[in-house]
């Protein structure tokens, strides 16, 4: 699942679950609205989120690409060591700044 929160200052993208082929169907969904909402800063929060596959990969380079390329911050948080090595490999973590200082609360 893939969910929104907008504040004044930061749009929040959290992921439950995995980001995969499954959720595929919603990427389009997603980016739009964010689209729409045209966040100056996005926080991407991977606390609940175990697996990210190329596709889920590439759905955030996306969004990324999007925010960075209209002249604002995109901030990976929560994300496990594998789900970082993914990124990497997939060329994702040059798109966000990774908060490495975060702490996800327990759910």
């Amino acid at each position: 699942m893939i969910e929104i929160s907008v504040s004044a200052a930061t749009t929040t993208l959290a992921v439950v679950g995995d980001l995969d082929l499954s959720e595929r169907d919603r990427f389009q969904d997603v980016s739009a609205r964010l689209d729409d909402v045209r966040p100056g800063r996005l926080v991407v929060d991977l606390c609940r989120t175990e697996f990210v596959d190329s596709s889920g990969a590439a759905f955030l380079m996306s969004v990324g690409d999007d925010v960075v390329r209209d002249g604002g911050e995109a901030v990976l948080r929560g994300a496990s060591d594998e789900v970082l090595f993914v990124l990497e490999i997939c060329g994702a973590l040059t798109l966000f700044q990774v908060d490495r200082g975060h702490r996800c609360s327990d759910a």
